[in-house]
């Protein structure tokens, strides 16, 4: 079973752009949708409209509030989201294709500056 993103919910995850060093992805969604588990490697992601959501893994759940206009990273995860605010979520992801250099580490679920 997949955990990309486009293959587990082609609703809200679009492919924008691929190469063989980045993926590109526009998230789209509303008030109430949730998506299924799945995954993201090191990414940087861009908020194109303000939104609050809930990220949730391994019983573990964050409250996500950004503005519109932020560019925060995002360490490679698992994990579920919900739109629990009153407008849509829009969001473009810049994935990295190449591992992370150095030792594993721990990630933190959800965006981070």
């Amino acid at each position: 079973m997949s955990d990309d993103p486009a293959v587990t919910n082609p609703e809200f995850y679009s492919v924008v752009f691929e190469n063989d060093r980045v993926r590109v992805l526009e998230y789209l969604d509303q008030p109430g949708d949730r998506t299924a588990p799945h995954s993201h490697p090191d990414s940087v992601m861009i908020t194109l409209s303000a939104f609050v959501r809930r990220i949730s893994a391994a019983g573990q759940e964050v409250r996500v509030e950004l503005p519109a206009g932020q560019a925060r990273w995002l360490d490679a995860q698992q994990h579920a989201g919900e739109n629990i605010g009153d407008t849509r979520t829009h969001s473009i992801f810049v994935e990295l294709k190449e591992p992370k250099p150095g030792a594993e580490t721990a990630a933190v679920l959800g965006p981070r500056r």
